[in-house]
């Protein structure tokens, strides 16, 4: 059974973070396909990841599972056109993104570089759903209210749904990541 996240992902959501699952890789498979140079990589709590830099963007990367988990505090690689498309080469990609101040949630999945569902901000999802998101999508619609705030579930249940993994704190606070920065693309976020 799918549960929402609830409030527990307001940091997240009030200063725009960006959660990447990619499926069969390794954290520095990972941070090399981001442009990364392993040997400028640490490791890092997730506390450590609420920084920012002039010259890139700061990244944690850690393995859950079989999927790698990219999170980003502040910085929009997992929705940007050129970054889903090259993470998500030969596997699976799922991101999502909020940023409540503004009212921007985004939702992608990709399979080998092609998109095959996402949410965009103000914009709404690509119609029709993918069979393997119908059942998820009327449990959202049948548990949430047709405005509900991003941060009550329903942007995480997607991910949840399409990687087997439930994003708690706990899985954020508990992980060691691989940290370090990587060149930010042009700002081109991806579309239908």
């Amino acid at each position: 059974m799918i549960t929402p996240i609830d409030k527990d992902h307001a940091d997240l959501a009030e200063i725009g973070g960006c959660i990447t699952y990619v499926r069969g890789l390794t954290p520095e498979e990972v941070a090399i396909r981001l442009g990364g140079r392993l040997e400028d990589f640490k490791p890092a709590t997730f506390h450590q990841l609420f920084g920012s830099s002039s010259s890139g963007a700061l990244v944690g990367i850690t393995a859950v599972g079989d999927w790698v988990m990219i999170v980003e505090m502040g910085t929009t690689l997992g929705i940007t056109t050129d970054i889903v498309t090259r993470l998500s080469a030969g596997t699976r990609l799922v991101s999502h993104y909020c940023l409540e101040i503004k009212g921007l949630d985004y939702f992608y999945w990709l399979e080998d570089g092609r998109l095959r569902f996402c949410f965009i901000a103000q914009d709404g999802y690509m119609d029709p759903v993918p069979d393997e998101l119908v059942e998820t999508m009327h449990d959202i619609y049948a548990r949430y209210q047709p405005l509900v705030d991003v941060r009550m579930g329903p942007i995480f249940l997607l991910a949840e749904h399409l990687t087997g993994i439930k994003l708690t704190p706990e899985l954020l606070e508990e992980a060691t990541y691989l940290c370090g920065i990587v060149p930010e693309p042009e700002w081109d976020i991806m579309s239908w």
